[in-house]
C-alpha cells in the first residue's frame, strides 16, 4: 500500500534529506518519502507536454529523455501510478533549500551519496540546461 505524505515546502537555507519515491519530468517535481516536492535547483527541462515556457532555457532533448535521465540518477524506474509520475526507489539525496519553487514544491540543491552535484549530473546527461537566472550552484566539472 502507498502512502504518501503531504508536501510541504522546506524554508530557504534548511538542509533536508530527500529519499526519491516518485519523479515527473526532468527538473522535477521529485516526490521524497519525507514529505517535500522537490524542484531541483538552476535547470531548466521541457515540459511533459515538449513545450519550453517562454521565459525558460530551452533545451533539445525532449521532456521524456530528462525524465529517464533523471530516474536512472534516481536509481531506475520502478513502475508508473495514474499520474504519470514514474515510481523510484532511489539513494537518499542530502539537499539545501531555496525556498518555494511555486505551488507546493521546494527548489533545492542536492547532492547524490556519491558527493555529486544533481543538478550537474542532470546537465552532464545533456537533457537539461543551467537556468543561469536561478544558478547558485558549484561549477559542474
Amino acid at each position: 500500500m502507498l502512502t504518501l505524505v503531504a508536501a510541504s515546502i522546506v524554508a530557504s537555507g534548511q538542509t533536508f534529506t530527500c529519499t526519491p519515491t516518485h519523479v515527473w519530468d526532468g527538473d522535477g517535481p521529485v516526490w521524497c518519502a519525507e514529505g517535500p516536492h522537490l524542484r531541483i535547483a538552476g535547470i531548466a527541462a521541457r515540459e511533459m507536454d515538449g513545450t519550453c515556457r517562454t521565459n525558460q532555457p530551452c533545451p533539445a532533448a525532449t521532456a521524456l529523455e530528462a525524465r529517464d535521465a533523471l530516474v536512472r540518477l534516481m536509481g531506475g524506474a520502478k513502475g508508473t501510478i495514474s499520474t504519470g509520475h514514474v515510481v523510484v526507489r532511489g539513494p537518499r539525496l542530502t539537499c539545501r533549500s531555496e525556498g518555494a519553487a511555486g505551488g507546493n514544491r521546494t527548489a533545492a540543491w542536492c547532492r547524490l551519496p556519491s558527493g555529486a552535484d544533481l543538478s550537474c549530473a542532470m546537465i552532464k546527461t545533456g537533457t537539461v540546461l543551467r537556468w543561469d537566472r536561478y544558478w547558485k550552484g558549484p561549477a559542474c566539472r
